[in-house]
């Protein structure tokens, strides 16, 4: 019989975290599920028997002792500030980069804890107008920085990651750790039952159900696809990221430190293809466009429209990754194309009625 896994994740009430214990708490070999968020429990696991949950940030003091009472088998980070908050940076990084501090930290001094898998991003190989369409980054290409506060404070803690598990591992630590860098996470439940103002939302217009003069304001913008040469996305459907998650979870390799890129195989999506996708027509822009309506739009609306400072990179030049690498020491292969995640209604998370 194979032993009873205990599974902590932060970041529980957030788009991904949901999903993931969702997920693990269907396999038989998950007794409990320690989610813990600064926000309430929502509707997806409030009624999860395997679940225990803690309303707290990780930034926060005291909830080790609760989480480490359950003596943990698997550590999943996934918690994160993603949007910049406004003239409030020195908060962010204490929730971002303090709180993931202590996340490793009780990780790494918890004897019960195995593996811990922390949530990255493709984002911090840097979005500069050097990049090529054809280069596919790989794991080993290390990160740039960059003025994306997003991608540059992603980038701080895998540098804090590393320093902190190469010092335990002089200790003789016993702690396998995974690093997930998705691309552009989407798929059913991102677009439709979690509707955040995101790329996907302002092009399919979907923003129009939002009652605000930002709002309004961005959907007009976008009655056509603004594209600059080199911007692409690369999409990895929900699915495909939890059942690699929850692959790593589940398997016993001696410990290692490895890092794994998110995303398909084959082509990626360019902006014909999402203005195609949206049904609409492409204006072509120059990313210098793109840099002043980001600004503008930012301050002007106080942050509300997520266009923060160096964000306009990502629209204007590519970071395309190669996602081989869970297929080739795993086996696994994605479900879903890069295009198909970003417009079918597939997966476990298929809605009935698409909201209008």
């Amino acid at each position: 019989m194979k032993e009873m896994r205990t599974i902590f994740i932060t970041g529980a009430a957030g788009y991904v975290g949901a999903m993931l214990v969702d997920r693990l708490s269907q396999l038989d070999t998950v007794g409990t599920i320690i989610g813990l968020d600064k926000e309430p429990v929502p509707d997806l696991i409030r009624h999860n028997p395997k679940l225990v949950y803690l309303q707290a940030n990780t930034s926060d003091a005291g909830w080790e002792k609760t989480v480490s009472s359950y003596s943990p088998n698997v550590v999943i980070h996934t918690a994160w500030q993603i949007r910049e908050m406004y003239g409030n940076q020195k908060l962010q990084w204490k929730w971002n980069v303090e709180g993931s501090d202590k996340v490793f930290d009780f990780a790494f001094s918890t004897p019960s804890v195995q593996k811990l898998i922390h949530f990255s991003t493709v984002a911090s190989y840097g979005a500069f107008s050097q990049n090529s369409l054809d280069h596919f980054y790989m794991e080993d290409e290390p990160f740039r920085k960059s003025k994306y506060l997003y991608a540059e404070e992603k980038r701080i803690v895998e540098e804090h990651l590393k320093e902190k598990y190469e010092t335990t591992k002089k200790g003789g630590t016993s702690c396998r750790v995974c690093i997930i860098r998705p691309a552009a996470i989407t798929g059913p439940r991102g677009r439709y039952v979690r509707i955040r103002f995101g790329l996907q939302s302002a092009l399919s217009g979907t923003l129009r159900a939002e009652k605000s003069f930002a709002y309004a304001l961005v959907s007009a913008m976008v009655s056509f696809v603004p594209v600059t040469k080199k911007w692409l996305r690369q999409y990895v459907h929900e699915d495909d990221v939890t059942d690699i998650v929850t692959l790593l979870t589940l398997e016993e390799r001696e410990n290692a430190y490895e890092a794994f890129n998110l995303a398909p195989p084959g082509d990626a999506v360019l902006g014909k293809d999402m203005a195609a996708a949206v049904g609409k027509k492409i204006l072509p822009v120059q990313p210098w466009m793109i840099r002043i309506v980001f600004y503008v739009m930012w301050h002007f609306t106080r942050g509300k429209i997520p266009t923060a400072s160096g964000s306009w990179r990502g629209y204007s030049y590519p970071i395309a990754v190669d996602g081989s690498k869970i297929t080739r020491l795993y086996g696994y292969r994605y479900r879903v194309q890069s295009k198909d995640a970003f417009v079918k209604n597939e997966g476990r998370y298929k809605v009935d009625v698409i909201p209008s």
